[in-house]
């Protein structure tokens, strides 16, 4: 998805990583590579500009939280900006908590209408579909009405998808006003147990007048709980032109992404959020019905710029950080922690995630295979038991545990002696790492993480 953006944004932020200071003129041209990315990847020309600016402005200006190297903060300047760009404004983390719990939130107890607008050839018909899927794995009944009566075959077609699905569809073939059909269709779903109508309508061009002016009588019949605009991901710049006419029109309210592969016109569809002030709920991302993923701004970003969904994680561990002991910090940081800081650090691993840190560290995701992981994390399960059956002077200093120590050490926590040698010899790895790593990029990040 987005590989040309993707391979540039990676090329810009290389530049950055392996500078040796971070000063004006390092920002300068870092601010023209993400030009120069966005640009061909079809983005509106305004909206650069206003990302590189702010980019550059906070970049001088603003100082890096405590535990963030200058480089990893650049880092996160540029992601914040990014997901602003899809409509994610301020928090991006929290607003994505709120879309996956749902992506659309609908009003129990009441008929919730959902009005789908678009141009021909944007794929309207089929998310239509996808998005009655969505919404009935969900839990939610659902019904759709046809309205597209300048499209031959377009009636069919969505009886086709949704039938396949147990959705049922409302249309009348023989009615060319698609208003008439969209007040009747509504008339026979409020009686037919619903809980959500979908209403397909015409593909319009956003010079068509006449279309244009069916969307708006057709919204005012309607009175819809939530507009969603489909977007062609593969026609570039006109789609923000394209967007502004339809948020002119009616109050878009989310936008829906279709055939987002991998040219360089992606960026132009991305781009549409910025112009509406409505985020992106989903994205298509192939033929079959269940092909319609949510949209997360956190993994997104997080994928053009090579980090997987490091934001997350780097929130995640500064809430943590704020609850560590400054001493452990220092400890764990200088290389002297003791085996009780070494399990402190292992139980904020528990509590990311062990499997998602490895995920979504920059150069890590899809490194480290599926048994390996599991082998981690028997591991760190079985060193969990094993320090939960030390004394507070084993735990202090390693060093005096001996072979008697040992054996009681693992019959209290159901383990093989070789289990404990693997713990303490990590825990001396551990130390040794965090030496030499002193110093390094990866500091900052392995200090918000909390591990070694």
């Amino acid at each position: 998805m987005l590989d040309n953006l993707r391979s540039s944004l990676g090329a810009a932020l290389k530049k950055l990583v392996g500078a040796s200071d971070v000063n004006e003129e390092l920002i300068d041209s870092l601010c023209k590579d993400v030009q120069r990315a966005l640009l061909q990847s079809d983005v509106n020309v305004r909206l650069v500009l206003n990302i590189t600016q702010n980019l550059k402005k906070r970049s001088l200006e603003e100082s890096p939280p405590k535990g963030l190297s200058r480089k990893d903060h650049v880092v996160s300047i540029l992601y914040d900006e990014l997901s602003r760009l899809m409509g994610y404004r301020g928090d991006t983390l929290n607003q994505n908590k709120q879309l996956e719990n749902p992506v659309i939130s609908l009003t129990p107890g009441k008929l919730n209408v959902v009005l789908m607008f678009g141009i021909q050839g944007s794929g309207k018909t089929t998310v239509t579909a996808k998005l009655s899927r969505w919404l009935a794995k969900q839990g939610y009944h659902v019904g759709v009405i046809g309205a597209d009566t300048w499209r031959p075959g377009a009636l069919t077609q969505l009886r086709m998808n949704c039938v396949k699905i147990n959705v049922e569809v409302f249309g009348d073939e023989s009615n060319k006003d698609a208003t008439s059909i969209v007040r009747k269709g509504i008339d026979y779903f409020k009686n037919a147990q619903v809980d959500v109508v979908i209403i397909d309508t015409a593909g319009r061009h956003k010079d068509e007048t006449e279309l244009l002016a069916e969307m708006k009588n057709m919204y005012e019949i309607s009175n819809p709980d939530l507009i969603l605009l489909v977007i062609d991901g593969t026609i570039g710049q006109q789609a923000f032109s394209q967007a502004e006419t339809f948020h002119d029109t009616v109050p878009v309210g989310g936008i829906i992404i279709t055939k987002l592969d991998g040219t360089a016109k992606g960026g132009g569809a991305l781009a549409a959020s910025a112009v509406t002030g409505a985020k992106i709920f989903f994205i298509g991302n192939g033929e079959r019905i269940d092909d319609l993923e949510e949209f997360s701004p956190t993994r997104f970003v997080g994928r053009l710029l090579g980090m997987g969904d490091i934001k997350a994680i780097l929130d995640l561990a500064n809430d943590l950080e704020l609850q560590a002991d400054e001493n452990q910090s220092k400890r764990v940081l200088t290389g002297k922690m003791t085996i009780e800081d070494f399990y402190s650090q292992m139980e904020n691993v528990g509590k990311m995630g062990f499997r998602n840190i490895i995920d979504n560290l920059p150069g890590l995701a899809g490194v480290v295979k599926e048994d390996e992981l599991d082998v981690i994390q028997g591991k760190l399960e079985k060193w969990r038991y094993i320090i939960q059956s030390m004394t507070k002077e084993e735990k202090k200093n390693p060093e005096v545990i001996n072979d008697s120590r040992r054996k009681r050490i693992a019959r209290g926590s159901g383990v093989a002696e070789h289990d404990v040698k693997d713990l303490i010899k990590n825990f001396h790895n551990s130390k040794s790492m965090i030496k030499q790593s002193k110093g390094r990029q990866m500091q900052g990040m392995l200090r918000r993480l909390g591990i070694g």
